[in-house]
């Protein structure tokens, strides 16, 4: 089945960096646009980033333009979202998405939580 599967979130102090990662499995990987959503407490759900399948567009909220970037590697099957900067407000659980469309991704995995402290 298909499983999506983040890894490398944490507690950091405003202005640090840090890394995640998503393991994909059980479907065409390479055939799909990955991305990575946010969800704050008491807020929706947004969009962060995603990176296309083809051509490797990257397309980003502006929230984080500039601070964050988006890379993946086909063969190990795994999408990666760099954060820099990092600010209080982007305390959130962050979500690794897979789908034809990054704004309405298929596929979600189960999340991994950001504390940035100020």
């Amino acid at each position: 089945q298909v499983q999506l599967v983040e890894s490398g979130g944490g507690l950091v102090q405003a202005g640090d960096s840090l890394s995640l990662s998503c393991q994909a499995s059980g479907f065409s990987f390479r055939s799909y646009t990955m991305g990575w959503f946010r969800q704050a407490p008491g807020k929706d759900r947004e969009f962060i980033a995603a990176i296309s399948h083809i051509e490797r567009f990257t397309d980003f909220a502006d929230s984080v333009r500039g601070r964050f970037t988006i890379s993946r590697d086909n063969a190990k099957n795994t999408v990666y979202l760099q954060m820099n900067s990092l600010k209080p407000e982007d305390t959130a659980v962050y979500y690794c998405t897979a789908g034809l469309s990054s704004q309405d991704p298929e596929y979600w995995g189960q999340g991994t939580q950001v504390t940035v402290s100020s």
